[in-house]
């Protein structure tokens, strides 16, 4: 076997090797041929969409922005293709409330529904605090979105209640919505497990979860964003925690998305080296790292990322030992661009 077809096998089914098109921009540069990319996180309305898609990202998800200004963005022609949550839902003065960050209108602060308890009567009054939540929720989904967002940081404000969380999972699913939460803080990720939240938008970085916890997770069919190299450039001793959580999480099975929560401080855009080394070092091999960044979330399938165009590495690939390097595989799939399918043949 050559190295080339070795590479190949090692990096999935989802890659196939290919020549450009004597026809193209590149005539005859070889390299591997992937499916459009997915960024799972990220804040439009804080950077620029098109730097991502040069450095070979097609599509994007934006977790947190005013639902009309993120609408708009969604709509635009060409690449990237979005989908998005809108605002975040928060409680009174819960994060990311008052952050100078937070675009104009891309928070809802919600009333807790546990506020009812103790309440004469507590079913009317239950059903009068869900009201805004179901309103909330309703809003999001008429603006397009495609997930509902939820901020539990308990290590910035207030956060919501199991009965606040449980009604907006009631009220986002009514309407085939999956609910992504930001969990931070001393048990916030075991508040999202055990409630049943689809996804955490950053994999567990506060606290070492125990291994029960995570299996939950798995078992609950739950997908965290890996979102690792924010830690790597801010705080090593959270990119560890990370790094061991999303390790044992995916060693059980679980789904991991690549996203790396761009607009959020200097990250480079596109596909991100420190994110992919991250995903490395916490257990994934090439092609788990390749899969993790062609997963359709939100969406079932794939459709929603083709526009006729695929991502493209140019050659030469990592191979042997280096393969299952961080850096090296790293260092080359970040060389990835966006490439137009026709211009692409097998090789």
């Amino acid at each position: 076997m050559t190295d080339a077809a070795g590479t190949s096998d090692a990096l999935g089914p989802l890659a196939r090797r290919v020549r450009r098109s004597l026809n193209g921009d590149h005539p005859g540069e070889t390299g591997t041929m992937l499916p459009p990319l997915v960024d799972h996180h990220v804040h439009l309305q804080l950077t620029d969409p098109d730097a991502a898609v040069a450095r070979g990202v097609a599509a994007a998800v934006d977790l947190g922005a005013d639902p009309g200004a993120i609408a708009t963005i969604a709509r635009t022609e060409g690449l990237p293709h979005v989908r998005y949550a809108g605002a975040f839902l928060t409680a009174p003065g819960g994060y990311p409330a008052g952050r100078s960050w937070a675009p104009e209108g891309s928070v809802r602060e919600l009333r807790l529904v546990g506020a009812a308890e103790g309440a004469g009567d507590a079913a009317l009054e239950h059903r009068a605090l869900a009201g805004p939540i179901e309103a909330a929720v309703d809003e999001q989904h008429r603006f397009g979105a495609s997930v509902v967002k939820v901020a539990l940081n308990a290590s910035a404000g207030a956060v919501f209640d199991r009965p606040t969380l449980d009604a907006v999972l009631a009220a986002a699913r009514s309407r085939g919505l999956p609910v992504a939460a930001h969990a931070e803080g001393a048990g916030m990720a075991a508040l999202a497990i055990e409630a049943g939240v689809d996804v955490l938008v950053h994999t567990p970085f506060t606290e070492r979860l125990d291994d029960a916890l995570v299996a939950a997770a798995v078992a609950g069919g739950q997908a965290w964003i890996s979102t690792l190299a924010i830690h790597v450039r801010d705080d090593a001793a959270a990119a560890e925690v990370a790094i061991d959580n999303l390790r044992r999480f995916h060693a059980a099975g679980g789904r991991v998305l690549y996203g790396t929560d761009l607009g959020n401080g200097d990250l480079s855009p596109g596909v991100n080296a420190d994110e992919v080394a991250a995903l490395v070092r916490a257990g994934l091999a090439p092609s788990a790292v390749i899969a993790a960044l062609a997963d359709p979330w939100p969406e079932r399938t794939a459709d929603w990322t083709d526009a006729g165009v695929a991502t493209f590495v140019p050659d030469p690939a990592p191979a042997g030992a280096d393969l299952a390097e961080p850096e090296p595989f790293a260092a080359w799939l970040a060389t990835a661009r966006i490439v137009p399918t026709e211009e692409l043949e097998p090789r």
